[in-house]
């Protein structure tokens, strides 16, 4: 029967004796020992068998009463004491009755009500009193779960963000120059962009390629123009960022065989590449078959990077470009962590080990002018991710759950009138990144309205950043903005909403159902147009397009493509035909549509083909001929 005792009365009933208690045993002790001294041994054995099975019962009894007395409450950590908490609430409440209420009787408001871009209501005042259930794991610590504060314990102090400066145009002996130009202004990583006939899956000389030759990023067909393309730089001593999609899986087998023939094996060469298939049926709806084959690749790659090239990031899942077809910051988090949530189910359903894919996943956000919003959106970004890959797919590894970060400041933005306000805005969406915790930025130009940007003001963009990192003071404080009350409540407010619309995704069927149904293209349409009429009406001022106008504008120098470019980009890659081995060619395209048709992995034979010279619109021909060219149906 357990005892009733309180344990209290437990310690005071096995508590040693009185003084007087002792010197009573110590006598008699003292006495029995000198009548039977050889009998001593015997005695101090019983001794500690009493010992022992007195303390037995002692501790019998102590557990009894800890099972029969009532479980403890878990105690809640806050972050806020209950008192100044209740204290402020109190002040702040009568500062609204008050003075609040004195001035607007005076000078009303601006606005009716504040919002934020995404609109998340603003209150007049955020105080200690809206924290009052905020705990220490919701932040935690820079470097360590929930990663709210920042994937790394030190952030810029160990490290400044990598600077990469999109680069990608005309030829590739021009984009080369371009490379080397701003290597040599103190760029650290390289960034390429694709001309539209590569990111459709189009040599050049293809009559859809017609007048769009070099035009917006570089013009690649085969091998040789990405040898041409990273001649003279070692690719095993700078990080490569390349922004293809479609057609990604011939762009990164280019690159490791260039890799390859420097003597640089692919488990060495280090960066990412974009190949976000899930956003193009989004947003930036440039593809080459449906989605789910299209996700089959990219799957094909995460696997193929996972096992041979630990270095390189096999996937940017991108919110950049969600949010420059119309989306709101919340629309763009919420729709980009359930593309990345879409690639890791994939994943775990081929039977790759969660641990072994997250790793290898990055994340590319835009930056709008909404400045406190954006910070927000990396610190929940962080938050919700940790989660997910902790609590929904069970990762162990903490990189699992470290969401890492490009970041690209807003062209949507950018206007064409008054160019030079560019650089402000870009300024203002660069220190946000930064803020908010990024890994790795570009910087867009003042003239990219117009062209792709001149040398002078790539420089410009390039030095915005130098700038923030070295005279700004940010690099020398982890996560400045924590405790922040606004801050932390536009985070705590983006992850709520985010969650709500994955919520939603995840009842579909997951985000390629959603997707095929166009849930999240409607709802950037819908955002997209709430956008426009806000600025068409005046409600939103954008400086020198609708409010603030000049009668004219200061001319600004533009990059041009020269027609000749596409001349001989054609020439060059009829040369490549002519020059290759057709048998081996025809042999390796044929194996291509066999992985095409089958389960195989795709990297192994689009690498082979990429290395006997088949070009990128032959490989892309042949996922036409297995899966059907994709259109997207109407939508209104």
């Amino acid at each position: 029967m357990p005892s009733s005792r309180t344990p209290t009365e437990s310690k005071r009933l096995s508590a040693p004796r009185t003084n007087q208690s002792a010197k009573k045993a110590g006598r008699s002790s003292t006495q029995a020992s000198n009548k039977v001294s050889k009998a001593s041994k015997p005695a101090k054995a019983a001794k500690k068998a009493v010992k022992a099975a007195t303390k037995a019962v002692k501790s019998a009894a102590v557990k009894a009463v800890k099972a029969a007395a009532p479980a403890k409450k878990n105690v809640v950590v806050r972050s806020y004491d209950a008192n100044a908490v209740k204290a402020v609430g109190k002040a702040a409440e009568k500062w609204a009755r008050t003075d609040v209420a004195a001035v607007t009787q005076k000078m009303p408001l601006r606005r009716k009500t504040f919002v934020t871009d995404s609109g998340i209501p603003i209150p007049d005042l955020v105080t200690l009193a809206d924290r009052k259930t905020e705990s220490p794991d919701r932040l935690g610590l820079p470097g360590q779960f929930p990663f709210t504060r920042g994937p790394q314990p030190t952030m810029y102090r160990g490290r400044l963000w990598t600077m990469r400066q999109f680069a990608g145009f005309g030829t590739p002996e021009d984009t080369n120059k371009r490379f080397k130009y701003l290597i040599s202004h103190g760029m650290t990583g390289l960034s390429t962009a694709f001309d539209m006939p590569a990111l459709m899956g189009y040599d050049c000389d293809h009559s859809m390629s017609r007048g769009e030759v070099g035009k917006e990023g570089v013009s690649v067909s085969s091998l040789r123009d990405f040898e041409i393309l990273f001649d003279g730089i070692q690719l095993d001593k700078v990080t490569t960022s390349m922004t293809i999609n479609a057609s990604a899986i011939v762009a990164l087998c280019m690159y490791i065989a260039v890799g390859e023939k420097q003597g640089v094996p692919m488990a060495r060469l280090a960066g990412t590449i974009q190949n976000d298939m899930l956003k193009e049926y989004i947003a930036q709806k440039e593809w080459i078959v449906g989605p789910r084959p299209a996700v089959r690749i990219v799957t094909d790659m995460i696997e193929f990077c996972t096992k041979h090239m630990p270095k390189w990031y096999p996937v940017s899942v991108s919110g950049y470009h969600i949010r420059e077809a119309g989306a709101t910051a919340v629309q763009e988090l919420a729709f980009t962590l359930a593309d990345g949530i879409g690639y890791v189910e994939e994943c775990v359903k081929r039977g790759l080990d969660v641990d072994d894919v997250a790793p290898g996943l990055s994340f590319f956000w835009d930056v709008h002018n909404d400045f406190f919003e954006e910070v927000a959106k990396f610190r929940a970004a962080r938050r919700i991710w940790a989660h997910v890959m902790r609590d929904r797919f069970g990762a162990k590894n903490p990189r699992s759950m470290q969401l890492k970060t490009h970041a690209q400041t807003a062209g949507v933005s950018l206007t064409a009138q008054q160019p030079y306000n560019n650089v402000v805005r870009t300024a203002l969406q660069a220190f946000a990144a930064v803020l908010g915790g990024t890994q790795s930025l570009h910087t867009n130009s003042l003239d990219e309205t117009y062209a792709l940007p001149t040398e002078e003001s790539v420089t410009i963009a390039l030095r915005t950043q130098q700038l923030i990192a070295h005279e700004s003071g940010v690099d020398r404080v982890v996560d400045p903005l924590a405790g922040s009350y606004y801050v932390e409540y536009l985070t705590d407010e983006m992850e709520k909403r985010a969650l709500e619309y994955i919520r939603r995704i995840d009842e579909m069927g997951g985000i390629i159902r959603a997707v095929e149904e166009q849930y999240p293209q409607k709802e950037i349409g819908e955002s997209a147009y709430r956008y426009q009429r806000e600025v068409e009406q005046g409600d939103r001022l954008i400086v020198g397009l609708n409010a603030f106008k000049s009668d004219r504008d200061a001319p600004i120098e533009l990059l041009h493509i020269d027609e000749k470019v596409q001349e001989a980009q054609i020439a060059r890659v009829q040369q490549v035909r002519a020059e290759r081995n057709q048998a081996a060619v025809d042999a390796a395209l044929a194996k291509v549509e066999a992985a095409a048709r089958g389960t195989a992995n795709m990297m192994p034979p689009v690498l082979e083909a990429v290395k006997a010279y088949a070009t990128l619109g032959e490989i892309c021909d042949v996922f036409r001929k297995v899966w059907g060219a994709y259109r997207e149906g109407g939508l209104f």
